[in-house]
This record gives structure tokens, sequence and C-alpha cells, in this order.
């Protein structure tokens, strides 16, 4: 770690606890549940290094595709995590937000997401943001749908429609763009994840898979970040531009 500026905002798709639990003989839930362990190492490690927004990407429009049995086990995996460890979270001044659709999750979830950000709303701290049901073209989609609505209705004209009006449409609205996208298990794709805010971020891949990604990991990853230079479009190292 260096004195150079943290990133604000850190985004992350935590992959590979499938491949992990099968190179170990284990059946997958355990290296989800692994992969549960490892969300809260780097949420504790984000917030007492001072990052402001942690996304990780929990469950994507397309996990719906996996066999039935999986993801009705994640959607458990996902009450249970929220209903026994928000405590931990809430004391340490975590904020939990969700970002993603509503529409097709199984009521039970809705009641564990809305309680643990309801719990968390006044926490200072890092915002954990759980991107969950979410897709990047689905969320500029819906985002299109309220301005095509808005411009209808006249509540919004054409002239309005810009680069602000828009990310504030989007899922993560009030939120700064991420600065740092981390992903694991060697794969080099962005997996139709915030497709939108992910334009001038720096990437940062590793072969590590996600229940092997902890604290240590995340420090790397950060001090590599440290060393870029950001220019967005410029000739020269320039400061994060500020919010539109």
């Amino acid at each position: 770690m260096s004195e150079n500026p943290l990133p604000e905002h850190v985004a992350i798709i935590m992959d590979g606890n499938g491949r992990w639990a099968k190179i170990r003989n284990f059946p997958r839930f355990k290296g989800h549940w692994e992969g549960v362990d490892r969300v809260e190492d780097v949420a504790h490690a984000a917030n007492n290094m001072g990052i402001k927004y942690l996304t990780l990407f929990t469950f994507s429009t397309e996990n719906w595709r996996r066999p039935q049995e999986e993801v009705s086990m994640l959607m458990k995996t996902v009450c249970t995590v929220l209903e026994t460890r928000i405590d931990k979270l809430l004391k340490v001044n975590i904020r939990v937000k969700f970002v993603g659709r509503r529409q097709e999750l199984p009521q039970e979830v809705l009641q564990s997401i809305d309680k643990a950000v309801g719990i968390t709303e006044k926490n200072t701290g890092l915002t954990l943001n759980l991107a969950f049901n979410y897709g990047g073209r689905v969320e500029i989609l819906d985002c299109v749908r309220k301005i095509a609505g808005a411009v209808k209705s006249g509540e919004m004209a054409l002239e309005d429609i810009n680069e602000g009006s828009f990310s504030n449409l989007l899922y993560t609205a009030g939120m700064p763009d991420p600065d740092l996208l981390i992903r694991t298990s060697g794969e080099k794709r962005i997996s139709n994840f915030l497709l939108w805010q992910l334009a001038y971020s720096e990437l940062y891949f590793t072969e590590k898979f996600w229940p092997d990604f902890g604290e240590r990991e995340f420090k790397k990853a950060i001090a590599d970040y440290q060393k870029r230079e950001r220019r967005f479009g410029k000739s020269v190292s320039v400061k994060k531009p500020a919010a539109l």
C-alpha cells in the first residue's frame, strides 16, 4: 500500500466458487459458503481502509439458467447470511444497499434484503452494494424505459437527456462510478456487469478463486490500483472528474 489515493468505489465479480469446490472434491454449495466468508473479510477490509463503496456481483440475471437446485440453494444462502450476519455489519458502521431487479425475486429474499437495508440505512461507513438479480443490459433497458415514460408524460424533455440524467435513473443513482473493477478466477471479461458505470474503471484480474481472495489479496489489488495513472481520455494524469 502507498500514500496515493485509494479508490472511492470498488466493484468485484466474485468468480470461481464452484471450481474451487470441484478441485477439492467438495459439493458446489461448499464453495458458495466459503465465498460468503470472503465477502465479510473484504467488506471489513474496505471499511477499515476508508473505501466508501463496494459493489459485489452476487447473483446475475443469467444465473437463473443454472440448475434449479443450485438457484434455490443460492436464494436460501442469501437469506440465511443476511439474517445471521447483519448485526456484524451494523456494529462496524457498514450500510447495505440493493442493486438489481426486484421483480423476479422470491418474497422471502426481498424481505431479507429489505430488512438488511432498513437496519443499516443510518450507517455512515462503507456502502456495501449487493448486485442481486443484476444485469447491465437489463439495467440500461430499465433506464431507457423510465426516460421514455418521462418524455411521453411530459415530465422530461428530449433536451434534458444527457449522461447525468441517464446516470440518475440507473440502479446506482447517487453513487460514483467504480474506480476499480476486480475479477477473480482468471477470467478476463466483465460479463454484463455495470456496463455503463465501468466506462473509465481500472481493471484488475487475478487467478485466485473467490474463496481464496481474502483481505491480503484485496490489499494487493488496491496497491496495484494506486500505481496506475488515470487519464480519463487526456494525455496526462488527472483527478477523477466530478459527478455530472
